[in-house]
């Protein structure tokens, strides 16, 4: 369980975060959602250690990591997967998948593992982690990365930048299935629709304050009167 205690933060004497309090229970898929700018990749950066909150408390199954780096979250279980993946020149697929690991596995558990995020594993553990790869490749091949951490808590933010709609439709089905791949709490920081739709609850955030909360049914009902991206405020 993650619990974000009034956490507030300014850049430039802005006001991003005011006062968020929040409890994200373990063993879900939720998605925060909102208009540009309304702090929610701020957000996902402060659970990292990426950013740090001016004021406020985060605990991780009740453990205060507030003060804690972004290494020493990593390995309580924190992960997180930036909109871009980077690239690496030199590094393989399968050297890349050892890292996450932090543990040796051989070259089938690393198949197996690209296997589940939809890649054929023959043609990718030995590819090199270059400008050959597409913006879809490379969000499945970071999935991997996560699923092989076994993280307590996975970050994503705004996965489907950058990647064309054919792209996008096969990531839709990783993230339907990455309950079979990932154990505990997913959080995606996201405005697409289909994307809300595969989550347990859907938090919606408006000039850096939870405006609402809910299952999916509940917020999207309301969401969908108009469409997501003006409900959203999203241009």
């Amino acid at each position: 369980m993650l619990e974000l205690k009034n956490i507030c933060f300014k850049r430039d004497n802005k006001k991003i975060l005011d006062n968020i309090n929040l409890t994200i229970d373990s063993d879900k898929f939720v998605v925060i959602t909102g208009p540009n700018g309304s702090g929610k990749s701020t957000l996902a950066k402060i659970i990292m250690g990426i950013e740090k909150p001016d004021s406020g408390k985060i605990l991780l199954e009740g453990k205060d990591i507030t003060e804690l780096s972004i290494n020493e979250r990593a390995k309580l279980g924190v992960a997180f997967a930036f909109q871009q993946p980077v690239r690496f020149k030199g590094i393989t697929v399968f050297d890349l998948l050892k890292l996450s690991s932090q543990k040796e596995i051989n070259k089938a558990e690393a198949c197996k593992i690209l296997s589940k995020v939809g890649l054929c594993a023959k043609e990718y553990v030995d590819r090199e982690i270059n400008s050959s790869l597409s913006g879809g490749e490379l969000k499945r091949i970071e999935i991997a990365t996560v699923a092989v951490r076994n993280s307590k808590f996975t970050i994503f933010d705004e996965p489907e930048a950058g990647i064309d709609l054919w792209s996008f439709q096969s990531l839709i089905k990783v993230f339907e299935d990455m309950r079979k791949i990932v154990k505990g709490t997913t959080l995606i920081i996201s405005h697409q629709e289909r994307i809300l739709n595969i989550a347990d609850e859907v938090i919606l955030l408006k000039q850096g304050k939870i405006e609402k909360r809910g299952n999916k049914e509940q917020l999207l009902g309301e969401i969908n009167e108009k469409p997501l991206c003006c409900k959203l405020g999203v241009n």
